[in-house]
């Protein structure tokens, strides 16, 4: 069934990856809303799934970025109007501090291939059906989410304990970015070059194998691919 998915953009170089060759092939109707350029969002009666997409921001810089406070209340109206929402990485902060769970800075950075693993309770998902038990994902992020009230943690990595969550069998959320490809991680890197830590690769190392993208986003699309069911 055609659906109306609008998905939000916090910066120029961020945008679906995978994710659009997937909704063009089902024939949903795709909008969004540039939010770094000062564009509005249009209300919840205007989707049926909202995507919030990752971006160099966290959720509090609020004079640099004023939007997310009109952002944040859109996400909220969504979960109140039942839509279906997918969150990556800042989006998944997003969410979650919608939801009432706080964000904060994690531990360490986490840049580059670092494993996840699933837990119990993913394999009763249906949102997250199929994932293996163990995988190795793209990350990008600083900050963590705690795991809103009535959500369940289904993923964590050894660098962070909160890697995704699910609401309601229609709110999914990684930390991670499964829709990234190589394309687009070129992209990123002429924006900003990490330097190297514990849990921070260089862009070399990261692209030095550009098969693991292909492998997260057939993880990406069978997210989707559940989410569609949902």
């Amino acid at each position: 069934m055609t659906q109306r998915v609008h998905w939000l953009q916090h910066a120029d170089f961020e945008d679906l990856g995978c994710i659009a060759p997937w909704l063009a092939a089902r024939g949903h109707t795709v909008t969004h809303t540039r939010l770094y350029a000062g564009e509005t969002p249009p209300p919840v009666s205007a989707f049926d799934w909202l995507i919030v997409m990752g971006g160099p921001m966290n959720i509090d810089e609020y004079d640099a970025h004023p939007w997310l406070r009109a952002e944040k209340a859109l996400i909220l109206d969504a979960v109140h109007a039942r839509k279906k929402l997918l969150g990556i990485c800042l989006g998944a902060q997003l969410i979650a501090d919608a939801l009432g769970a706080p964000v904060t800075r994690n531990a360490h950075s986490e840049i580059g291939w670092f494993p996840v693993t699933m837990t119990a309770a993913a394999r009763r998902s249906t949102l997250f059906a199929g994932f293996p038990e163990t995988f190795t994902a793209f990350h990008w992020h600083g900050d963590t989410f705690e795991i809103p009230p009535d959500a369940t943690l289904l993923a964590s990595s050894e660098a962070c304990a909160h890697q995704a969550y699910e609401r309601d069998g229609r709110i999914a959320a990684i930390q991670f970015h499964l829709e990234v490809t190589a394309a687009n991680a070129r992209v990123w890197f002429e924006h900003e070059r990490p330097a190297p830590a514990r849990y921070v690769q260089t862009p070399e190392t990261i692209l030095a194998d550009v098969s693991r993208f292909a492998e997260n986003n057939r993880l990406m699309l069978k997210l989707l691919d559940n989410l569609d069911r949902a």
